[in-house]
């Protein structure tokens, strides 16, 4: 069984009519009416008749139906003919005659209607004031329960999203509110593992053998004779728009602020499970505009009912905090995330001793996505409700005080002569910091940068960033992840724009691997390999990735699979009771994963090269290795290395 394709040359008006056709209401006869009157009306016929009776062209027309949908999604004649009722009465025959849908290809017209219900009320809200009043809903409602497969969910929910993103049919689709909500809810935290298990790891002879795997597979390529591989990356971009489009409908219930909506997905009686399931449905890089979960966060921190519930969790707000300090797209869904909390006073309280550590490293940021003073918006809202720096507390709240009140007041008020003795001072202390990590003084290198920045005037951005990115550098190896993810957003921060210096990008990237942060890591990879690659082969020119970045993403991307966490339960499930994995076809498909190796946190530094700011003088590669080794000495009471301690001596 194949995929049917529509046949274009159908559509051809300047084709007669075929004189052999007996049928009335043929589809494509009608197509080929040249009199628009005529062909209006046996159209309009064609729709209110075709779901009464059985034919083998069914699939072919509905198949021609969708390719006119997504080309032509604005085109009125279709609406206005009766094809909404039309769908809808084939799906409603589809779910109520199991025999029918066995028939011939009849499984694949439920998904083309809804798909075409969806494609049709996607731009023009009087198409889906139409459709709703034909009575699309119950049918989609029905396939958005699960009563045939995933691939209808997804076109369903697709169609549902688009229903409910608009005035004047919302209300339409919330006569069905807890109903909707609660299925969207489970489709976006069960989809993945469903997509997985009944598709991704069934193995390449069982998807031939079996009906119902052979048409989702014949549905995700269009009939195309593709391998395995192919239709596991095409079902991966199916089951993120599932996920997608799931989180996109429950936000068009929580945009309006619904009582009964708001209170579902912040189900505090179930410990605010999903809302901690929403943290890591990522949009990502399959769906880049779609900031999935996330944006439903966002949405939800404009609900003061919803605002209690997210600052409560405290896995939420780090999860916020940590999307704060990442290269990721929606970095400031984070920040804004976290704005609205602080300035709410009842959840204030709950959230500041979270997120002021994350946030004092974002204190200066000019511009992010179109948004200006960020980092200005964030001190205040850190520092509104004291006065002066004797009611401060909080450490991070005295260094943001320091930073932003009493330095900036202090450097405004001295000439233009001593704030260059300062950068000259601090440009010294610099050089002295990278003579002291060359030498394996690491310890002492960090005073040395401290100091300089200390002394570096706020103005100097440029020199700043460089200072905290080589401050970075030497946490990282002493193996200090978190203050080395500090300093490097410090430095990523000053920079115009943010995230834009590309060795800070990729020490943080290997501070997060070191925390096992495999997500993060990963956008800062792409993005250094972005940035890195530009600034040396020119705007326009071809990146080249560097061999140990390339081993990062290689390394991330396995740990960010969409279908990991799927993965993993799947092996835990198979352990049998010698306690070995009966993960075969895992094995056999994805290559040899162990539940072991796929929770194991790595070293960022484990073989992966380090890129040093600003030597003192050039020296070969190998130095790094080198400083590496003696600090490892030096921190476990042995000599220096040799060359090291003669050089001293002379």
């Amino acid at each position: 069984m194949t995929v049917p394709h529509f046949k274009t040359k159908y559509l051809r008006e300047e084709e007669e009519e075929d004189p052999t056709c007996s049928n009335p209401c043929c589809f494509f006869c009608t197509m080929k009416q040249s009199d628009p009157t005529i062909r209006s009306s046996r159209l309009a016929k064609c729709f209110k008749e075709m779901p009464l009776f059985d034919d083998e062209e069914h699939v072919l027309v509905l198949s021609g139906l969708w390719n006119i949908a997504m080309t032509h999604p604005d085109d009125p004649e279709f609406p206005s003919l009766g094809i909404f009722e039309c769908m809808a009465s084939f799906i409603h025959k589809a779910l109520t005659n199991p025999d029918w849908l066995l028939k011939d290809q009849n499984i694949y017209i439920p998904y083309y209607a809804a798909h075409i219900i969806g494609s049709y009320t996607m731009n023009k809200p009087e198409f889906a004031e139409k459709a709703a009043k034909s009575g699309v809903i119950p049918p989609l409602l029905d396939l958005l329960r699960g009563k045939l497969t995933w691939v209808e969910q997804r076109v369903a929910v697709r169609a549902l999203g688009h229903l409910a993103s608009y005035d004047r049919t919302i209300e339409y689709v919330a006569k069905f509110e807890t109903e909707v909500v609660e299925s969207s809810m489970n489709l976006a935290s069960t989809c993945l593992d469903v997509v997985y298990t009944n598709l991704i790891r069934i193995k390449s002879e069982e998807r031939k053998s079996r009906r119902l795997v052979k048409y989702q597979c014949d549905l995700l390529t269009r009939g195309a004779i593709v391998g395995v591989e192919m239709e596991n990356r095409k079902a991966e971009e199916w089951a993120s728009q599932l996920q997608c489009w799931s989180i996109h409908l429950l936000n068009c219930f929580a945009m309006k602020n619904l009582p009964k909506s708001v209170s579902l997905i912040c189900n505090k009686d179930n410990n605010f499970s999903f809302l901690k399931d929403l943290c890591s449905m990522w949009g990502g890089l399959i769906n880049k505009s779609s900031p999935a979960g996330f944006g439903l966060i966002r949405i939800l921190c404009y609900s003061k009912t919803a605002r209690r519930s997210v600052a409560e969790s405290k896995q939420v707000v780090q999860s916020l905090c940590n999307l704060s300090r990442s290269s990721d797209d929606w970095q400031y869904i984070g920040i804004d995330c976290l704005l609205l909390l602080l300035q709410d006073p009842e959840t204030k309280s709950k959230v500041i001793g979270i997120a002021a550590p994350f946030l004092m490293d974002l204190i200066e940021i000019r511009a992010l996505r179109g948004r200006t003073r960020v980092g200005d918006s964030i001190a205040r809202s850190l520092l509104y409700t004291y006065k002066s720096k004797s009611n401060v507390k909080d450490e991070a709240l005295m260094k943001i005080w320091d930073l932003k009140i009493e330095r900036k007041s202090r450097e405004g008020s001295m000439s233009s002569e001593e704030l260059k003795q300062r950068w000259v001072s601090a440009e010294l202390l610099k050089q002295q910091g990278n003579e002291r990590f060359w030498f394996g003084e690491v310890e002492a290198a960090m005073a040395k940068y401290t100091d300089a920045l200390d002394l570096c005037p706020l103005k100097m951005r440029k020199e700043r960033v460089v200072l905290y990115s080589n401050r970075a550098q030497s946490h990282l190896l002493v193996r200090n992840a978190d203050a080395a993810i500090s300093d490097c957003t410090r430095a990523l921060s000053l920079c115009d724009p943010v995230n834009s210096h590309a060795k800070s990008l990729w020490r943080r990237s290997q501070a997060y691997d070191m925390k096992g942060m495999a997500r993060e890591s990963l956008m800062d990879c792409i993005v250094f390999v972005d940035v890195n690659g530009r600034m040396k082969s020119g705007k326009d020119a071809r990146i080249k990735v560097p061999y140990y970045a390339a081993r990062m993403i290689s390394k991330q991307m396995s740990a960010t699979w969409l279908f990991s966490a799927a993965r993993s339960k799947v092996l835990f499930k198979n352990v049998d009771q010698d306690g070995e994995m009966d993960g075969s076809n895992e094995r056999e498909e994805h290559g040899d994963y162990d539940a072991t190796v796929i929770k194991t946190q790595s070293s960022a530094l484990g073989g992966l090269a380090t890129i040093l700011e600003e030597p003192l003088m050039k020296r070969s590669k190998c130095r790094t290795r080198n400083i590496e080794r003696t600090v490892w000495r030096r921190r476990r009471g042995f000599a220096a290395a040799p060359a090291m301690a003669r050089a001293k001596t002379r």
